[in-house]
């Protein structure tokens, strides 16, 4: 066998005899050497059949996503919390909850019914306090989920809304409570801080800045017009957007 030339025989595995390199069957015992006859190079060696590498792929794409875009999830902390305001607006005006009963059951904080606190939020007694607030909560805690996901839409939420009723509560001279001013106004600040940062350091952004502060005007201003709508609440959601927002949006949460 010559170094860097053609294999001169190869040893037949069953007889021991040596044969060319270039035949599928020995010829002297006729064991089977291999499936065909090896191709030659230029040199006149025999080549073996290179493995071919399986090309990367992409998983098969769903209905409605675009190649190389991640498919957007849908919003299911925002559809909840509007389904849950829905529910509490129209049992409301379906006057399953009377009159009567309503002071009884929204005067918040005897020992056993703190689960007051977390249906205060929920309840409308006013549609067009209600068609507000729900607005803003879709589009705003949308926009945010759709940027940081749903727990921390439920987070902001919770805080701002359920914690606006209880400060609202432990104050036995301020008037009731109901629904989430606070918890859609700190959903809408929590999503435009970024963008003030970034606008103030000179950056261009995405977002529609004044109609947000139109929005969030309005439903800060919901007191004035909407029954069961506070001021403290209000401020809670406010403290709530800027003590969440702000440090998501320093530490690069955008």
């Amino acid at each position: 066998m010559s170094t860097g030339g053609p294999d001169l025989f190869v040893i037949c595995k069953n007889c021991q005899a040596e044969v060319s390199p270039y035949i599928t069957e020995c010829p002297y015992c006729g064991s089977r050497l291999r499936k065909r006859a090896p191709k030659l190079d230029r040199e006149g060696r025999p080549t073996e059949r290179k493995r071919r590498t399986p090309s990367p792929s992409l998983p098969r794409l769903r209905r409605g996503e675009i190649p190389g875009i991640r498919a957007e999830s849908h919003p299911y902390a925002t559809i909840a919390l509007l389904a849950a305001g829905f529910a509490g607006t129209l049992l409301w005006r379906a006057a399953l909850v009377g009159s009567t009963h309503a002071i009884e059951l929204w005067a918040f904080y005897g020992t056993h019914l703190w689960w007051r606190l977390l249906v205060a939020p929920f309840t409308y007694v006013n549609t067009g306090y209600a068609i507000v607030t729900l607005g803003a909560i879709a589009l705003y805690g949308w926009l945010l989920e759709r940027r940081h996901g749903p727990v921390l839409v439920l987070l902001v939420f919770g805080i701002a809304a359920v914690g606006g009723a209880a400060v609202t509560a432990a104050d036995s001279t301020l008037p009731l409570a109901l629904g989430a001013n606070g918890g859609a106004l700190a959903l809408i600040i929590v999503w435009a801080i970024p963008d003030l940062l970034a606008l103030r350091a000179g950056e261009e952004i995405d977002g529609d800045l004044l109609g947000t502060a139109v929005i969030a005007v309005v439903v800060a201003l919901m007191p004035l017009v909407g029954a069961g709508a506070s001021w403290v609440s209000a401020g809670v959601g406010v403290l709530t957007g800027i003590l969440i927002g702000l440090p998501l949006a320093l530490t690069g949460g955008r």
